[in-house]
């Protein structure tokens, strides 16, 4: 259900800090249209630390529409992690209640849990909420590190279905795929290594960069799990400096302010989230000009406004 390419939505924000439901309806549905796999609202890239209760689950409740208005069935992932398990618990079965199809949550974040723990906190979390459930680990932003022995334990416990690999350690992927269930989906959480977790074994990709070409990274993702490592190649040389300068600064500003600049929704953020800084802003501009995101963006985004 969830493998091959999965976008971690933005949130669009109105000038004046409240959501932009018209904008999430539109970027929903520009990414249904150009043929993602699977949709993952109010995770990190969504801001999601930001919105009030209510506003997560407006954000996904709008996905869920859309995505049961397409022509196609498209799976729809909620965000729901944190550091408090009867919270994430709580809002894991409001999620549920919302009709989507399972849940992406990240590992508890700061305090460093140990192993046991994040074990005890996924099968709490599994066990409250009969939802097909993808784990995140992403250490460079939570501390924690989900270690393989771990994995395995997780993966015994029937609705504990992938994990979302953002470790940036090959090894420990390699590693991951080797000693994982072949029931058990390892998809990347980084654009640039997608194609070497896809040649290891995983199964796709929770990406920032199908924010703004849902399409081509759709592709890209096909190709790699295909096996055709030449036309992904090809394909990630296209797109790689977008990839890269996606971090130019914490995600999601680089990726805001492009989807801005390409007429998608407004460069708002919420603190602490801030704009781009300066030079950083002329990088992205720069990027989407050579890449003819720009000119292209801009004028669907005209056509759009002028009917």
């Amino acid at each position: 259900m969830f493998t091959g390419c999965g976008t971690a939505l933005v949130t669009p924000f109105k000038q004046d800090l409240s959501l932009d439901e018209t904008a999430m309806r539109r970027l929903v549905e520009r990414q249904i249209r150009e043929g993602i796999d699977f949709l993952v609202p109010c995770g990190t890239t969504g801001e999601s630390p930001t919105l009030t209760r209510a506003e997560h689950l407006r954000v996904v409740e709008i996905t869920v529409e859309e995505a049961r208005k397409a022509d196609r069935k498209v799976p729809v992932v909620g965000g729901a992690g944190g550091y408090n398990t009867a919270e994430v618990i709580e809002l894991a079965k409001e999620l549920q209640h919302l009709g989507v199809d399972g849940l992406l949550s990240v590992t508890p974040y700061y305090n460093k849990v140990t192993q046991d723990g994040l074990y005890r906190h996924y099968k709490a979390i599994a066990e409250a909420v009969p939802l097909p459930i993808v784990v995140y680990n992403v250490p460079g932003r939570t501390g924690v590190n989900v270690e393989t022995a771990t994995l395995k334990r997780l993966a015994q416990i029937e609705n504990i279905c992938g994990v979302k690999e953002a470790s940036g350690n090959i090894s420990q992927m390699a590693a991951v795929c080797h000693n994982l269930p072949d029931t058990f989906d390892v998809l990347s959480g980084d654009d640039a290594i997608t194609i070497p977790l896809c040649a290891l074994g995983g199964r796709g990709l929770i990406s920032v960069v199908s924010n703004q070409i849902p399409g081509e990274m759709t592709r890209l993702v096909r190709l790699a799990m295909a096996g055709d490592f030449a036309g992904a190649r090809a394909l990630q040389r296209q797109w790689f400096a977008l990839m890269e300068v996606n971090f130019a600064e914490s995600n999601p500003i680089p990726v805001k302010a492009s989807m801005a600049m390409m007429g998608l929704c407004e460069p708002v953020y919420r603190l602490p989230m801030c704009p781009p800084l300066p030079q950083t802003q002329s990088r992205i501009e720069a990027v989407l000009k050579q890449t003819g995101l720009l000119a292209g963006a801009l004028a669907g985004a005209g056509n759009r406004n002028a009917n």
